[in-house]
């Protein structure tokens, strides 16, 4: 079963302000038996927001390397396929758009969940249903 990590769970695993939720981000994170796909957009939200959100922020460099490490991972590219798929999802779903692609997204790689504080746990969006790891 793989599961789709969405921008939040990266971030807290850097996010020495919040230390539950980073332990629990770590402890998906390092799961072994754990499968995981991403999207390119979780790459770039997540560079913005551990260099100019977090306090203390990463440097780039940080940030890159950690990108490198996500990278990994299954990195679902954002087409033009994606995105109109996504517009028509937002609009019938009454998401946002860069919510909309983070589901299709996940639609695409095959996953059988979303990690993600996002969207509405325990709500489905095109055949794949939403976990808040968090809560």
């Amino acid at each position: 079963m793989t599961s789709f990590v969405d921008t939040n769970v990266f971030v807290y695993a850097f996010d020495r302000s919040e230390p539950d939720k980073r332990a629990i981000a770590l402890r998906l994170l390092d799961d072994p038996e754990a499968s995981y796909a991403t999207s390119a957009q979780v790459l770039s939200e997540f560079y913005v927001t551990v260099t100019r959100k977090l306090h203390p922020a990463l440097s780039s460099e940080e940030a890159r390397g950690a990108l490198r490490h996500i990278g990994k991972l299954p990195v679902i590219a954002i087409d033009d396929r994606l995105v109109i798929a996504a517009t028509e999802l937002a609009e019938r779903e009454q998401i946002g758009l860069w919510d909309a692609q983070i589901v299709q997204a996940a639609a695409r790689a095959g996953c059988a969940e979303i990690l993600t504080e996002d969207l509405n746990a325990g709500q489905t969006y095109a055949g794949v249903p939403v976990r808040n790891p968090f809560a």
